[in-house]
């Protein structure tokens, strides 16, 4: 009897402690966010401000879940099962004419340049876009930057009936261009190219074909809300944006300090593979000449207009073409000041 109430105080300071931590997490607002990917590199530009307490200074209660590929997370936006996520805007773009008044917008824009891209090897012949004619492509239907092949084809001349496209899925696409089996895949740059290197492919016959490097004007992937979530928690939008912003001068700055959130959460994840994949991701789509000149986060209208006329060339709308303001909020955007890039 006497060891059960020996237990029974031991149990005490964590139930007091326990219910101060309910009481102390009441305040706050629970944030569910979906990534577009697995716990990998560029992830960390959203874990590092989770775990340095910044979203929580805000008074955010965030979760961050993985997910199978960029479209999931707009799917997951718009249903409400989550609050924000990281998706890609292009897709968000043919969601919302797919189903008009969809409530999910875009808030913050992080991948300037998209890191979509053809990447081939340079033994079989693929140096510029135009080689891919009379060669097999690998990609997966559900690709994001598969979605982006017909923009590809008509910017830069390429006859698409002379290209023979193999659906593979995403397992096995890197492993197929490794061994030879397919000449070029579609896939975002940091991820393939990464992936490639490190399962023998020499640098010297890697040859990537990031498609903004060839007249396609797309965004990227963007910081994503629910329109419900929004109206009802402004303040908790501006919130999470204001901790992003921290986080992401710290992850800028020092990738390799960022990227631990990373292996924290992914046993498999390799220091050096996911510390390239992340500092891949800011020098290409992150921090582009228009983030230095303009500050992150922002879309600029007359890009917008002339991605938008590129969508158009791939995607019939139902509706009229989309305005920025119909899919891009700036409202909860920190101040120029505090997005100016230094």
């Amino acid at each position: 009897m006497k060891a059960h109430h020996t237990r029974w105080w031991a149990w005490m300071p964590l139930l007091i402690a326990a219910t101060l931590t309910t009481r102390a997490a009441a305040g706050e607002t629970i944030v569910n966010f979906s990534l577009d990917y697995g716990f990998e590199g560029p992830a960390a530009l959203f874990l590092h401000p989770l775990d340095k307490g910044y979203f929580k200074s805000e008074g955010l209660n965030v979760t961050i879940n993985p997910a199978s590929n960029s479209i999931e997370p707009i799917e997951r936006v718009a249903s409400g099962e989550y609050d924000i996520g990281f998706g890609d805007i292009n897709t968000l773009i043919k969601h919302r004419d797919a189903k008009p008044g969809a409530p999910v917008k875009a808030v913050f824009m992080l991948y300037n340049r998209p890191p979509f891209a053809v990447i081939g090897r340079k033994s079989r012949g693929i140096v510029v876009p135009k080689d891919l004619e009379g060669k097999t492509l690998g990609a997966p239907a559900s690709d994001g930057a598969f979605a982006q092949w017909p923009i590809f084809v008509q910017v830069n001349g390429i006859d698409p009936s002379k290209v023979k496209v193999e659906n593979v899925s995403f397992p096995v696409r890197e492993p197929m261009l490794a061994a030879g089996q397919i000449d070029a895949i579609t896939g975002y740059s940091f991820t393939t190219f990464v992936d490639l290197k490190d399962k023998g492919v020499p640098v010297s016959d890697i040859s990537v074909l990031l498609m903004a490097d060839y007249g396609v004007e797309l965004y990227g992937n963007a910081i994503i809300v629910n329109s419900k979530f929004a109206a009802e928690h402004p303040d908790a939008v501006r919130g999470f944006l204001n901790a992003f912003m921290r986080g992401l001068r710290e992850t800028v700055r020092n990738p390799a300090s960022a990227i631990d959130s990373v292996l924290r959460r992914n046993p498999d994840a390799r220091k050096n593979v996911e510390l390239e994949r992340l500092t891949m991701a800011i020098r290409e789509n992150i921090v582009t000449p228009e983030v230095k000149a303009n500050g992150y986060g922002a879309i600029d209208e007359q890009r917008f207009e002339r991605a938008i006329d590129q969508i158009a060339m791939a995607y019939k709308f139902k509706a009229a073409k989309p305005k920025l303001d119909d899919v891009f909020d700036s409202s909860f955007l920190p101040t120029l000041k505090e997005r100016k890039f230094n």
